[in-house]
């Protein structure tokens, strides 16, 4: 059983990016679909998420979260072994905007259970909220490997090669093998991913 802070518990969330030319037409069809990437559970639908600044910092933990922290950091000094209170504490920091923290708790959980999808793609979100994109994309591709039907891996890799690396091309290949492994997959506010691809190859003819 997991502890009381759900490992699998993800709240969503989304941030804005500035874009290059070349990505504003595909704005116009997609909308802010693709401008941020998603933390997401193995349990749980993507859902829309709140936008926020990349380098968003911490915008103050409520008492309920700090006291939640505390107790999961004393967990895990006492029993360093325990994967689901590092995972538990990452997602925490995640919704705190502790980036870097949420990254070594991750870390930490993923060296002890390293074949957990939803942990390695929730580690790459926070890479990339750090402005470690390549980092980001490292996580992604190691999350849809170790599980074909993560998908949210491959919808943020898409994201990342296109708002972050200015790789339109590698972007539409993500999501070439998002539709592959599912043909009926969808955007967080359910456009269907093959209906993004396609205008992501217009707008490339503009």
């Amino acid at each position: 059983m997991e502890k009381k802070i759900k490992a699998d518990g993800k709240t969503v969330k989304k941030e804005t990016m500035l874009l290059v030319a070349s990505i504003a037409l595909v704005v116009g069809f997609i909308g802010g679909v693709v401008f941020g990437v998603y933390k997401t559970g193995s349990d749980k639908p993507i859902q829309k998420s709140m936008i926020s600044q990349p380098a968003e910092k911490d915008q103050g933990v409520s008492v309920e979260s700090a006291a939640q922290i505390f107790q999961l950091e004393k967990m895990t000094k006492e029993n360093p072994d325990d994967v689901g209170a590092w995972t538990s504490l990452g997602n925490l920091y995640f919704d705190t905007g502790n980036h870097q923290k949420a990254i070594t708790a991750y870390t930490r959980s993923l060296a002890l259970n390293p074949n957990n999808a939803s942990v390695m793609t929730d580690l790459g979100v926070m890479y990339r909220r750090s402005g470690q994109p390549n980092k980001a994309i490292e996580s992604f591709d190691k999350a849809a490997k170790i599980d074909p039907k993560q998908e949210t891996a491959l919808f943020n890799k898409g994201i990342v090669l296109m708002h972050d690396l200015n790789d339109l091309d590698g972007a539409i290949q993500a999501w070439q093998e998002l539709v592959k492994r599912n043909p009926a997959a969808t955007s967080p506010t359910g456009q269907p991913v093959k209906d993004l691809i396609e205008r992501m190859k217009e707008s490339k003819k503009q």
